[in-house]
């Protein structure tokens, strides 16, 4: 038996990660920390487990040191998932990613320090962000870093103090940087819930700049299988370690509008061009040879079938995001000094 500590649960990756521990593991205690921000819902967790017994779940921010330490000292392993995660909404507010993402981890990784007798492993969610576009192909997990956005620069702080402290104190830390995930209880701020949405209203697509710009999509569930990996892992073999998590193959934007259309059967005039978003990435694509050596994960899902069954989600589930559809888009100020939204 192990309890799992799992902060920021309430989120994307997070709920799908909660979800996926209670299906496969029933012995397993379940503990989630949620500040329930604009892209925190409970609804994401499911009835049944807030129900049972081996689930609880704390309302409060990663940045309340005392609560964090509390709930650290219950935990066998901790998955760190709390941050603010939009790019650009890190245009339009990113004082608020700092204040989250590297403060609430100096949190968290303060209090693994201090229990860390106690808790197996501290596995920490970072992101594919903080490597900026691509000067290499595939990206290894020594890209250099060169975060292009106020979010990619607060989450290369948390990854780094995260392995500063690995190096100092020795805490049983690993650091995993997925690349773009999609599938069910995304925010519809992030681009392919925003595509299937407006698809299913019959509303433009809006593709920024020439919607050539491409990323290495990773199924969700997909990745709570690596992060099951990471959790079961021999500690001596990845402690201290970098795993990027990805498919090794890259999509544009431009084509999933297209993909996203042609599967619900709408016409590809919905898709619009708008103006390029400041900080923008040209192209991510990960080397996998790491997680497979390390882990032996790589991904199972392809692209078109994640797409499918992520429409399907959004599909059948109107009345989780109808009422977040004002929330697709942010102001942001170019530097030519015209607000556009993103």
């Amino acid at each position: 038996m192990k309890t799992i500590l799992v902060t920021g649960g309430a989120g994307f990756i997070g709920s799908n990660l909660v979800r996926y521990v209670f299906a496969n593991y029933p012995a397993y205690n379940m503990i989630v920390l949620d500040a329930l921000t604009y892209a925190g819902n409970t609804d994401n967790i499911g009835e049944d487990i807030k129900k049972d017994a081996r689930f609880s779940f704390w309302y409060g921010n990663v940045r309340n040191g005392e609560l964090v330490n509390q709930l650290v000292a219950k935990a066998d392993v901790v998955f760190h998932l709390a941050a603010e995660t939009h790019v650009a909404r890190s245009i339009f507010d990113n004082s608020t990613f700092f204040e989250t993402d590297v403060l609430g981890t100096q949190v968290v990784a303060n209090a693994v320090l201090k229990h860390q007798d106690s808790v197996d492993r501290f596995i920490h969610i970072s992101t594919s962000e903080v490597y900026g576009t691509a000067v290499e192909v595939p990206m290894t997990e020594e890209h250099p870093l060169k975060p292009a956005s106020p979010y990619a620069s607060a989450k290369v702080g948390a990854d780094r103090l995260v392995y500063s402290y690995w190096v100092t104190y020795d805490i049983p830390a690993v650091i995993v940087r997925p690349f773009n995930n999609y599938g069910s209880n995304q925010h519809l701020e992030k681009v392919i819930p925003r595509f299937i949405t407006s698809a299913l209203l019959d509303e433009p697509l809006a593709v920024h700049g020439a919607g050539d710009n491409t990323r290495d999509w990773v199924y969700v569930e997909d990745v709570c299988r690596a992060l099951d990996k990471v959790m079961h892992a021999d500690l001596s073999k990845v402690k201290g370690e970098v795993i990027n998590i990805g498919t090794g193959k890259d999509v544009a934007v431009k084509t999933i509008a297209e993909m996203v259309l042609d599967i619900m059967g709408k016409p590809q005039s919905l898709i619009t061009k708008v103006g390029g978003r400041p900080g923008q990435v040209n192209r991510h694509v990960t080397s996998t040879a790491k997680a497979l050596s390390l882990l032996g994960w790589q991904a199972q899902t392809e692209f078109k079938d994640g797409l499918a069954r992520t429409v399907e989600w959004y599909t059948q589930h109107r009345d989780w995001w109808q009422h977040l559809l004002w929330m697709r888009q942010v102001p942001i100020k170019t530097r030519e000094g015209k607000i556009e939204y993103h």
